[in-house]
């Protein structure tokens, strides 16, 4: 069977580049996949697929099910695209590889479906929305819809630039960092630059803020960062002390515990700094995402899957990243979940985000190769 699932792709190489063209040529920012939605869900029903649309709006789901009891894995892409500035205009681009990630999905589940790979249990296929704004997160939003009640395990997928991983390699656990952005309001008291003894100074507050950022410690074995990403206060036009100012922070931390401390810090840092000068700070904590929390078994199943793909060469095992993902919510959500998140090589340049962004498409079948190769081990033994 190992030798089927691998040439399986290229039966249907035709097939998986056009629908990559298809996706990639209608790209649409967080929340606003419909056009994508359907055209996975009209996909997925053309070749006899079992599909949930109108999950947390433009989310969907799909299943491979089995006569047999057995656990049910799920394979989640995500859907949305970003803005960039391109010759001074605004443009919709799929640059993080999500229209790569939704086409190795959907032809991993349509293998599952014709080579009969699902022998026990069930494969859900996850299409989530909103995976770049983390304050709109799908996968959260998803998770919080139930797409998760009866799911035992979950796998994700995401192209990774060269610096990460070359074609023909593939990372069996990815491991993201936590984000969280902090943004904080100092409140002074205005009065005119000429009298300042009698005002409240928000932009001395936010220096302050600024060096009791700096001063924060965490523990220095593990990777974590705070740094000022954005300071407002002010109008260059008046000669008036302002009455507020704003200050925003991102916070990275390689473990969720690390996290929770460099949030309490930073917090206090925004009050603590704002009252030396005699000002208020408010803390606005925005719903960031977490750091991942993998599970072993899972981890070797990827590694054997990858090893049988690209041979021992072409696996790269765990390594980290300095990005985040939400698909980390989903272990959030549900703790007992168990998980791991493929990290593909694809000789992907200059970068993620970047509007000249590509990559070498004979990836996709690599791809789909490995989570096949999963799908094989988990549900077809």
């Amino acid at each position: 069977m190992i030798n089927e699932i691998k040439q399986w792709p290229m039966t249907k190489k035709k097939a998986v580049l056009q629908t990559y063209d298809a996706l990639h040529s209608m790209p649409e920012l967080a929340t606003q996949e419909y056009k994508t939605a359907a055209y996975v869900a009209e996909f997925l029903q053309s070749h006899g697929i079992e599909v949930v649309t109108g999950i947390a709006n433009t989310g969907l789901v799909a299943y491979v099910r089995s006569d047999q009891p057995g656990p049910v894995l799920a394979l989640r892409a995500d859907m949305d695209a970003l803005n960039h500035i391109v010759d001074d205009q605004l443009v919709t681009m799929h640059t993080c590889g999500h229209d790569a990630h939704t086409t190795m999905v959907l032809f991993a589940g349509l293998m599952a479906k014709e080579l009969n790979l699902v022998k026990k249990g069930t494969l859900k296929l996850i299409f989530q929305p909103s995976e770049e704004q983390e304050t709109t997160s799908g996968a959260r939003a998803m998770a919080r819809a139930g797409v998760l009640d009866e799911v035992d395990m979950c796998i994700g997928i995401h192209l990774r630039p060269i610096q990460e991983a070359k074609m023909n390699e593939a990372i069996a656990a990815l491991k993201h960092g936590a984000l969280t952005i902090i943004n904080g309001e100092v409140i002074g008291q205005m009065s005119h630059s000429g009298r300042p003894h009698m005002g409240k100074n928000p932009i001395d507050a936010i220096a302050s803020i600024v060096h009791a950022v700096n001063a924060i410690w965490v523990d220095p074995g593990v990777p974590a960062s705070a740094k000022m990403i954005a300071v407002q206060s002010g109008d260059p036009m008046t000669t008036s002390i302002p009455e507020k100012g704003h200050v925003t922070v991102d916070l990275r931390a390689d473990n969720n515990e690390t996290m929770d401390e460099l949030i309490r810090k930073v917090s206090h840092a925004i009050q603590a700094g704002a009252a030396t000068i005699g000002c208020e700070g408010q803390v606005n904590v925005v719903p960031g995402l977490p750091a991942p929390v993998y599970d072993e078994s899972m981890i070797q199943i990827a590694r054997e899957a990858i090893t049988e793909v690209l041979g021992s060469t072409g696996m790269l095992g765990i390594k980290r990243t300095t990005g985040a993902d939400d698909f980390h919510e989903f272990t959030r959500w549900k703790p007992e979940l168990k998980t791991t998140y493929i990290g593909l090589g694809c000789d992907l340049t200059p970068g993620l985000h970047h509007p000249d962004m590509s990559f070498n498409r004979d990836a996709l079948l690599n791809g789909i190769r490995i989570l096949s190769v999963m799908v094989h081990r988990i549900l077809g033994v």
